[in-house]
This record gives C-alpha cells, structure tokens and sequence, in this order.
C-alpha cells in the first residue's frame, strides 16, 4: 500500500458509496496558487494501490500543469474504480458529486478518460464545482478540441527548436492513441502539411481517423511505430509510454504528444536527452485542456480561452532556452519554472486581507 503521508499532498479523500458501487479517490496535491482543478477518471484498476498511485501522480502533473497554463488554479484529481461501461449510472455520478461538494470548492472536477461532459452534467446536479459541462449547460463541452490545439502549439515550438521553422510540414509524425485528443491533433497536423502515421489499440478509432484523412498510414502497434522512420513521436494515449525499451529504439528527435505521465520512471528525461531526442513535458503542451475548462469559472468564452492556448508556444518555447542556458533536460526546467510560480504566488496567501 502507498503511504500517503509519505507524498507531499495536501489532502486525499476515499469516497464509497456501497449502493451504487462507488469507489473513487480525490487527490488535492495543492492548493498554493488558488483551488485545485483536475478531472475524474473513470477505470477498471486492478487493485486499489494502483488506482492510488495513479490519482497520486496525476494530480501533481495537475498542479505543474495548472501553474505553467498562467492558471490561479491549484492541481487536483480523482479517479472512480471500476469499469465505466458496467457500472456507470445517474446514481453514481450524483453520489460522487456530494462527495466533491463536500470539499467545499477546495477541488473542481472535469472530464478525463472514462468520463465525459454529459456525465458533468449530472455530477453537476449534486455539486457546484464541476467545469467541462456541455454546451446546453453553458459549459466548454469537450476539453479535447483545445488539448490537441495546444499539443500542436508545443510540437510547433519543438519543430522550431530543432529545424529552426515553427511548421510540420513535410515532418513525418506517428501519433500513438487516436481517440479524442489523438484524432484532432491529426487534423491539425495534417493541415499543416505532415505525413502522419497512427496506432491504436482500437480498431474502430483508427477506422474513423482513416475515413477523415485516407492518406494517413497505420502502424501494426507501439514498437512498429517508434522503431519506425519518423520525426516526431506524439504519445496521446495512456501514461507511461516512454520506456526504456522505447527510448532505446525511438528513432525520432522529437517526443511532443497529449498523454499524461509519459515517462515510465525518473531517468528517462535525461536518456532522451542523451540520445538528442527533445522532449516537450507533457504537462506543458497538453494544458489546453483544462485552460478550456477552466475558462468555464468564470463564464466560458471559446475565444478567450483558445487565446491563452496560444501561449502553449510560447511557454513551450521558453522552457527549451531555460534548458539550453542551464544545461538540463527540458523536463527539470519545466519544474523548475512551475515550482517558482507556486512558491513566488502562492507565498502571497501569507498577505492577510482583511474581509
């Protein structure tokens, strides 16, 4: 079992409610830069020591991610245990949502794999700290349109880094997982002049990807993808994917993709590194999504919100010359400059003002 007074969370909450078979776990990891923002993933962990682990990294990639997006949001997740297709149902979510309710705004909950605006929806009918509500309740609808908007900005940033031209065009680029984020940055990437490769475990994904773009090549799974002659490496599936079996056989010179956790163990961002393969924190590039849903706090605007998207690019590019000038892998300097921004404002709550 984890021991989670040995991880430096502020707050971890198991939520279970017998009758409906819920059984979730809410992360706060902090809330130094204002309330924690982070979805709710929905999936069958095959223990309940792996569902912790889980919540427990994603929800500090949550804070990273929240502070690099120029977000006043705090880093949060949660996860339900269980399958979604079996054991999803009105009374679950409602039951979930009295439990976020009862955090009392400390953790706002959106959409992640497993769970979608809809589902929001109904959370939303027992808690006031939902975002990524549907169109029809005012929300942002689906966090993927930005998410994959924002991995392109930072792929534009790594291609400038490393070809000294902010395009893909005539980049060869395999995306690994072509679900709702994976599928749109493919219509990015293909507009903007790239050959593209995909996999997915998922046959009927890839069949809808082929039916928008038939000049898109398939790859027969993970290894045929990075063992093959590509220029960028877009893991947009589950975490975990850079290995070091992976590492060892990427023939790629950029990792850019909209996973979470990517990197399978500390050490791989300096092996990348090694072998002159630049990687863009994940964190930093996939931020478009909960910069979507976070534009719902204060009355989503899709403009508004796609705006401070577009600074992915810059905030990616930034994060290259820290690493150049201090001689670290991008992934410490990414941290680096997260960690300052929650030390230099979140030292501002010590300001007592008076209500």
């Amino acid at each position: 079992m984890t021991k989670v007074f040995g991880v430096p969370h502020e707050q971890v909450v198991f939520c279970h409610d017998e009758a409906t078979g819920l059984k979730a776990i809410i992360a706060i990891y902090s809330t130094a830069l204002g309330p924690a923002l982070g979805g709710t993933r929905f999936y069958p962990y095959e223990s309940e020591d792996e569902a912790l682990d889980d919540v427990l990294n994603l929800s500090k990639g949550m804070a990273y991610k929240n502070a690099l997006a120029d977000l006043d949001l705090g880093g949060g997740k949660a996860v339900i245990i269980g399958d979604p297709q079996a054991i999803k149902s009105e009374g679950l979510l409602r039951a979930y949502g009295r439990f976020v309710q009862s955090l009392h705004g400390r953790y706002f909950t959106a959409c992640d794999v497993g769970t979608f605006s809809e589902d929001m929806d109904v959370i939303a009918r027992e808690c006031d700290y939902v975002t990524g509500r549907t169109l029809a309740h005012g929300g942002a609808g689906d966090s993927s349109i930005l998410t994959a908007f924002g991995v392109f900005q930072g792929m534009r940033a790594a291609a400038e880094h490393t070809w000294g031209d902010p395009t893909l065009r005539g980049r060869r680029v395999g995306v690994e997982g072509v679900g709702k984020v994976g599928r749109r940055l493919v219509d990015h990437l293909v507009a903007d002049g790239a050959e593209v490769i995909i996999t997915d475990v998922t046959e009927t994904a890839i069949q809808r990807v082929r039916a928008e773009h038939p000049e898109v090549e398939v790859a027969d799974g993970h290894d045929e993808l990075t063992g093959a002659e590509i220029d960028v490496y877009a893991p947009c599936a589950l975490g975990g994917a850079l290995d070091d079996e992976t590492v060892e056989m990427l023939r790629a010179k950029i990792v850019c993709g909209g996973a979470n956790n990517q990197l399978a163990h500390v050490g791989i961002e300096k092996q990348l590194a090694d072998r002159g393969v630049l990687y863009a924190p994940d964190y930093v590039v996939n931020s478009g999504g909960v910069i979507q849903v976070a534009d719902e706090i204060e009355g989503f605007d899709f403009d508004r919100a796609r705006q401070k998207a577009t600074g992915i690019f810059d905030t990616t590019r930034r994060i290259f010359q820290i690493a150049s000038d201090e001689g670290v892998p991008p992934a410490v300097a990414a941290d680096r400059l997260a960690e300052r921004r929650m030390s230099e404002i979140g030292r501002l709550r010590g300001i007592l003002v008076n209500s």
